[in-house]
């Protein structure tokens, strides 16, 4: 071989080797751009899972807060029932002793 084309092919190998670099990159871009599409997807449906949890979370408590102050309302006309049933029950003993004051009171 003569030195010309030693050179030669010296020269075409650095040919194939900046062609086969010049395609690594690229695949090498092609995969990144792949992962990173592929993580938008993956992070996208994590925020609608995650809004989702979320609404129904809201839900679950409002319901729960529905039901707490109705029972706290219920809770309270009962207790007002109690009161007002003991307060017609004392009527006639307060009658009573407002008349029994009263009389003592004119008497005096």
């Amino acid at each position: 071989m003569t030195r010309a084309e030693i050179l030669s092919d010296i020269k075409q190998a650095e040919d194939e080797a900046k062609g086969m670099v010049i395609q690594a990159q690229e695949a090498r871009n092609q995969k990144i751009n792949d992962a990173k599409s592929e993580a938008r997807e993956i992070l996208k449906s994590a925020e609608e899972e995650a809004s989702k949890y979320y609404i129904s979370e809201i839900g679950k408590a409002k319901e729960e807060s529905r039901k707490e102050k109705e029972k706290l309302i219920k809770k309270g006309y009962q207790e007002a029932e109690e009161i007002k049933s003991k307060a017609k029950k004392n009527i006639p003993n307060a009658t009573k002793f407002i008349s029994t004051e009263f009389e003592r009171a004119a008497n005096a």
